[in-house]
């Protein structure tokens, strides 16, 4: 009897058998006809794979264990020791980390680019053997919007590859190979999956060649995806264009509110008519802005942060994001702790600063609990 799942069963082996000798030479003669070890290729994670270049309009991927690998495999694809690497001064705490601290070991050296810098002035920054800028859609925390075209322009003009971390954005909003970028990135666990159960990355290149690149790395460094989170991941994306809907329209209500109330000093959010890149993001996010909110508190202390987080309801804090229920960061403390408080003034992180994921739930209850959360003293 033959059977035909219509959704992908989860093939939690490490190993495939064969049936002869012949059978092995036809998988090492035939890529991608046949299965032999779970790091190598498993039927999941060719699928999450799959999936993820069919949204970005890529020519392939590799799925990897995390966000983390996702950069480093990322990174490895174009780089080799005594090479070098332009990384915009805004991004995601644990990526400066990898390029600063573990990447410099194997002999990559790093050079970090304002925001100001990485359209208009980057010659500046380059190296004889620069290989590529990496850079955020909307940068974390302070959602900042890159112009992905004009990156692309001056990336491309010094001979280097554009990679792009995706990960706040998402495909459904902005998709950066129609832009000019050579890999694209995402931290999976996020809103890919979107459920908060999954923790996984995703790396899609623009060429085969770069993709067979990506695999070749996944599987020599062991970067592999597990089947069941895999399995996980896909189904979580079979919702991601309505969970994206949900998110956008709750937190462009959230951010309003925040721009009224009193206890907060500032909101950094791209759908708001005053943020320096509203009119790129727009264009670029195709009318929608994201899920993601960040506030600076007018008591801008931490004590006033913890105030804010112990009246809230609705919004836990965990450090993470874009699950489909809304929590809150503190990226001094979490995502961007390893920078030094220099460091952190520098790019505008201060002791009050929050960082809200909207989830997708009514949007009067968010509103409610922020609402009450900022009144409490």
């Amino acid at each position: 009897m033959k059977i035909h799942p219509k959704i992908t069963p989860i093939y939690q082996t490490s190993v495939f058998k064969f049936e002869d000798l012949n059978e092995l030479e036809l998988y090492f003669g035939e890529p991608g006809s046949r299965y032999l070890y779970s790091r190598n290729g498993n039927p999941n994670s060719d699928e999450l794979a799959a999936a993820v270049t069919q949204l970005e309009g890529g020519a392939g991927a590799v799925a990897t264990g995390s966000g983390m690998a996702a950069i480093f495999a990322a990174v490895m694809a174009y780089c080799e020791a005594g090479d070098h690497v332009l990384c915009a001064a805004d991004i995601y705490g644990g990526s400066s980390a990898l390029l600063s601290q573990e990447l410099s070991r194997l002999g990559i050296t790093v050079s970090y680019v304002p925001f100001a810098d990485l359209t208009t002035n980057l010659p500046a920054y380059a190296q004889p053997r620069t290989r590529l800028l990496l850079c955020e859609t909307i940068s974390n925390p302070l959602l900042r919007v890159i112009d992905l075209r004009a990156a692309a322009n001056a990336a491309h003009a010094l001979g280097l590859k554009l990679v792009v971390d995706n990960t706040f954005a998402t495909p459904v909003l902005t998709r950066p190979f129609e832009h000019g970028a050579d890999l694209v990135m995402h931290s999976v666990t996020k809103y890919l999956a979107g459920h908060s159960d999954v923790t996984a990355g995703a790396v899609v290149a623009r060429t085969p060649e770069d993709a067979a690149r990506l695999r070749q790395i996944g599987t020599l460094f062991g970067l592999t995806l597990s089947p069941m989170e895999s399995w996980l991941a896909v189904r979580g994306l079979k919702t991601l264009r309505l969970r994206m809907e949900a998110h956008c329209r709750n937190a462009q209500a959230v951010a309003e509110l925040l721009v009224r109330h009193p206890a907060v000093g500032q909101v950094f959010y791209p759908g708001l008519p005053g943020h320096p890149q509203h009119q790129l993001a727009a264009v670029q996010g195709a009318g929608s802005f994201g899920g993601m909110v960040s506030f600076r508190l007018a008591d801008d202390t931490t004590e006033a942060v913890s105030r804010f987080m112990r009246a809230s309801q609705r919004f836990p804090f965990a450090p993470s994001l874009a699950g489909v229920d809304s929590s809150l960061s503190y990226p001094a403390g979490t995502s961007h702790r390893a920078l030094t408080e220099e460091q952190r003034q520098e790019l505008g992180i201060t002791a009050g600063l929050v960082r809200l994921s909207v989830g997708i739930e009514p949007a009067a209850e968010l509103l409610a609990d922020l609402q009450q959360a900022l009144d409490a003293k």
